[in-house]
């Protein structure tokens, strides 16, 4: 039976997936053996492999491919939208309530997205983990679990290498329960709301603070 991870391992599966599931720049690539040893400092278990795997992956993928890959998966299929609070929410006036909740659990940490970022992107919230707020990112993960399950759904039927990253930050959580599943359930079932409002509610609450 596999061990769960310290907190000290899931600050390194977290940063690690943060790196991997943002853009493929130069930087990325420069870091591999980094990330690579990092790696395997992780106990023998599913977080690991997910993640050689992808790295695997990155050693024999060109940079350009990569990031053409990563612009019409992640920015072009709405369906694999990295955004955490969409799947539960899409576009309603409720999402701007939920994206405060990320906000103030990444500033209670001391750390501040950069302008015009939302702060529920899945690397995101691992970069909050990465930095020592295990306990704040992992419950917004477990909140939005459902989505991040959709996610990792909709990346494998893409066939996605990402979909490696993604389980590894779903194996970092307890295992799902009958509510998470049954959410998960209704989700793939029925996708997110669809009133088309932006998060213009998201941008007043943030300017009155």
């Amino acid at each position: 039976m596999m061990r769960a991870l310290g907190d000290g391992e899931l600050r390194t599966a977290h940063m690690v997936a943060s790196v991997l599931l943002g853009y493929p720049d130069e930087r990325l690539y420069g870091a591999r053996r980094v990330l690579a040893e990092a790696v395997i400092t992780l106990p023998a278990g599913e977080v690991r492999d997910r993640l050689t795997a992808f790295l695997d992956h990155v050693a024999s993928t060109a940079q350009a491919d990569l990031a053409a890959h990563y612009v019409a998966t992640f920015d072009l299929k709405r369906r694999c939208c990295p955004y955490l609070t969409y799947y539960a929410y899409g576009d309603t006036r409720k999402r701007g309530g939920a994206l405060l909740r990320f906000k103030h659990a990444l500033r209670a940490a001391g750390f501040e997205v950069a302008d015009g970022e939302l702060p529920d992107h899945v690397a995101v919230v691992c970069e909050l983990s990465a930095r020592g707020a295990v306990r704040e990112a992992r419950r917004l993960l477990r909140e939005h679990r459902a989505g991040l399950e959709l996610l990792r759904t909709a990346l494998e039927d893409e066939r996605s290498p990402y979909a490696d990253v993604v389980a590894a930050v779903t194996a970092t959580l307890p295992p799902a329960g009958p509510r998470e599943k049954e959410a998960a359930l209704r989700l793939a079932a029925e996708g997110p709301p669809a009133e088309e409002v932006g998060l213009e509610p998201y941008a007043v609450m943030e300017a009155s603070r």
